[in-house]
């Protein structure tokens, strides 16, 4: 082996253990978002968000919002406490709107193909032993559906129920990621 070839050899074995024991300085820091406790013993994230009182979201009975704010509550009931609540610490009041759009539209019929579906919740955490709001945010999301047949009602009414549920799990997400970074960063 000529020196050339040993001096290639050696910046390579000293460039792996430069990135080994990097990525051993690093790992240390790693902490699962979602673990049942945290590295320093601390209480977990999880807990953390078991302690959220979630408030019954405001929409008028017998509307399509009332079946989005029963279905938004209950997926962040289930995504914060497991279906397990413990003592709250704060409280998150949620007020949602949603959309309608007809995005493609038959030109001989006038009837749309494709529709857009939009939920917007905006939202509060409030610690309950201060009583401030220490989050004040908004998320949205859009759902498109497709309408199979002109003339084919139920489906229609299918596609609509069915994007509205999907959007509801979109905003519960955003909302379990925002409360989870809070309680993690503070901020």
């Amino acid at each position: 082996m000529s020196s050339r070839d040993q001096g290639v050899l050696l910046t390579r074995i000293v460039r792996l253990a430069a990135a080994l024991s990097a990525a051993l300085l690093v790992a240390a820091c790693f902490q699962p978002l979602y673990g049942e406790r945290t590295l320093d013993g601390g209480p977990s994230i999880k807990s953390a968000l078991g302690q959220v009182e979630i408030d019954q979201i405001p929409a008028p009975n017998g509307t399509p919002e009332a079946r989005i704010a029963v279905d938004l509550r209950n997926d962040l009931l289930f995504r914060l406490s497991g279906g397990n609540p413990l003592p709250p610490t704060h409280r998150l009041s949620i007020r949602i709107t949603s959309t309608r759009l007809s995005v493609i539209v038959d030109t001989q019929t006038a009837r749309p193909d494709v529709e857009n579906f939009g939920l917007t919740a905006i939202y509060n955490l409030i610690d309950l032993e201060t009583g401030k709001t220490v989050i004040t945010d908004k998320t949205q999301t859009r759902v498109y559906y497709d309408i199979p047949g002109q003339e084919q009602r139920f489906a229609r009414q299918r596609a609509l129920r069915d994007a509205e549920t999907r959007a509801a799990k979109v905003v519960a997400g955003n909302i379990q990621s925002r409360l989870a970074s809070y309680f993690v960063a503070g901020t």
